[in-house]
């Protein structure tokens, strides 16, 4: 039995919009509207929630009368793909069970790689080594753990840390709420928020005590409550004033808000991408490839792409800095009209 019989059709919806390769094979996703099924990681842009059905296999979504999607081809397997996927299994049964993680070289023998090759091929697939992979699965585990009844130590141990301050170590300096803020799903975090003009348009600004959790063009209270449905949301008073005139400054000059504080969530392996796209220089852009080997990983630009997307706080993490290999803009959230804007304002001699 593999970890995603335990998914929820939430969670593989979360998974869907983070495009997340790492559950490539675990399920698909059917779109009805359209009449195709895709893999978790399709880059194709994302389907709205009530048409979409998740199935197991797709013959299960064949049988439902969908075609697989050309672009990413979820009916297709590698061998190279199936090692990592059984890999991940095990990873992810040692980690459920509470023992210990086999070792690079077990998972390779397993799969029939030498331990060498099958860590470029882990880290092609997932933006990073098994260890890491492991590391970043146990962290979840307890932020999972967090969302139920029962104390944060409590939860830190069924997790698999020895210690409460093992975990602490291993998130200190990420970007991300506290662990006591994971408590109850988030419930009881209390989310201001406000809609801004700006000459982009209106712009949702929403922050936590700690910062800015959501910053999105074209969005309102309804989209901040997809995002964050267990928290409490209000409205922005005197309090927030300040801050949210510093965002609407760093927004109408891109490039100046590097101080202002965030508060996001985040796989481990999107906290290194999104602090990546922090690193990258104003007036300056990089490919999805040069961001992969930014980060260790040259072949990791799906898995890169995959992290870029998932970023709700547009600007301040600075995604529209991503261009296509060719140098064409390339995708963007809130269409390509604002982020070639936001790119130019960035560039003193092209403002």
């Amino acid at each position: 039995m593999t970890q995603s019989t335990f998914l929820t059709d939430d969670d593989r919806w979360r998974i869907a919009l983070a495009k997340d390769r790492a559950y490539d094979g675990h399920f698909v996703t059917g779109v009805h509207s359209t009449g195709i099924y895709c893999r978790p990681s399709c880059p194709a842009r994302a389907p709205k929630r009530e048409n979409v059905r998740f199935y197991a296999t797709p013959i299960e979504a064949e049988g439902a009368g969908l075609r697989a999607c050309k672009r990413c081809a979820p009916d297709q397997i590698s061998r190279e793909d199936a090692a990592v996927r059984a890999a991940i299994d095990t990873i992810k049964a040692a980690a459920k069970a509470g023992d210990a993680v086999p070792s690079l070289g077990e998972l390779a023998d397993a799969v029939g790689y030498s331990p060498a090759h099958f860590q470029r091929l882990f880290l092609r697939s997932t933006g990073m080594s098994p260890a890491a992979y492991a590391r970043a699965l146990r962290e979840e585990r307890a932020r999972g753990a967090l969302s139920g009844a029962g104390t944060v130590t409590d939860a830190i141990y069924a997790a698999g840390y020895d210690a409460p301050s093992r975990f602490y170590a291993d998130v200190k300096g990420r970007l991300g709420m506290r662990a006591s803020d994971w408590q109850a799903g988030g419930k009881g975090v209390t989310i201001s928020w406000s809609v801004i003009e700006t000459s982009f348009g209106p712009m949702l600004v929403a922050a936590t005590d700690r910062g800015v959790c959501c910053l999105a063009f074209g969005e309102g209270e309804a989209d901040l409550r997809a995002r964050f449905p267990k928290a409490d949301l209000v409205a922005a008073g005197e309090d927030f004033r300040a801050l949210f005139d510093r965002v609407t400054e760093a927004v109408e000059q891109p490039g100046t808000g590097a101080d202002i504080p965030i508060d996001v969530m985040g796989t481990a392996f999107q906290q290194r991408v999104w602090q990546a796209l922090r690193d990258i220089p104003p007036g300056e852009t990089r490919s999805y490839g040069e961001l992969a080997a930014a980060l260790g990983n040259p072949k990791a630009s799906r898995a890169v792409g995959g992290a870029n997307g998932a970023n709700h706080v547009a600007v301040l993490i600075p995604c529209h800095r991503v261009i296509a290999a060719d140098g064409g803009l390339g995708g963007y959230a809130y269409g390509t009209e604002i982020k070639a804007e936001l790119l130019k304002r960035e560039r003193p001699d092209q403002a």
